[in-house]
């Protein structure tokens, strides 16, 4: 019975990500901006190079809606420094998870330069990931979820953060 699910998660995923889902990029030419199943979303930053599972695990994530909603408002979020952070985030969380909870850290520090966020913002930024993830460690799901989601946590956390503090992060 599961892998059915699986089978027909994976079905449904494939069909998203061949039909037709053009987005208008800065150009506005239809089809000139990122797939948003593969190159936007959590499963882009969790998977960069594995398109088939960034499909996956946008449509499993939210049905691709995040994903959508950032190749269509913001295309520019579908590059590559994001996908670096999210890179640095699954390489690194455990040390991550630590120093956000002591608020600084040799890791924190990297990834938001990864980020482009400037020194005198690296406080505020930090704080609001903290702030973003004890609401996500409240979760009764958190302690049971494997690494990979927590890493997704814990990207969502940062990217909310860096969105609070904008103007010190580079685009």
């Amino acid at each position: 019975m599961r892998s059915s699910k699986v089978l027909a998660v994976c079905a449904f995923a494939a069909v998203i990500s061949t039909s037709a889902t053009s987005v208008l990029a800065k150009d506005k030419t239809p089809g000139s901006g990122p797939n948003p199943f593969s190159d936007c979303g959590i499963g882009a930053a969790l998977f960069p190079t594995v398109k088939w599972a960034a499909v996956s695990s946008n449509i499993i994530w939210d049905i691709g809606t995040t994903a959508v909603t950032s190749a269509t408002a913001s295309p520019e979020t579908c590059n590559g420094k994001n996908v670096a952070v999210a890179q640095f985030i699954i390489d690194n969380y455990d040390n991550l998870a630590e120093e956000t909870a002591e608020g600084q850290g040799e890791h924190l520090n990297a990834m938001l330069e990864i980020r482009g966020c400037s020194v005198a913002a690296r406080q505020a930024i930090t704080g609001a990931i903290r702030q973003e993830m004890t609401s996500f460690v409240a979760l009764p799901s958190y302690s049971s979820a494997d690494d990979a989601k927590k890493s997704a946590y814990y990207y969502q956390a940062v990217m909310s953060g860096v969105a609070r503090n904008s103007a010190s992060c580079a685009a």
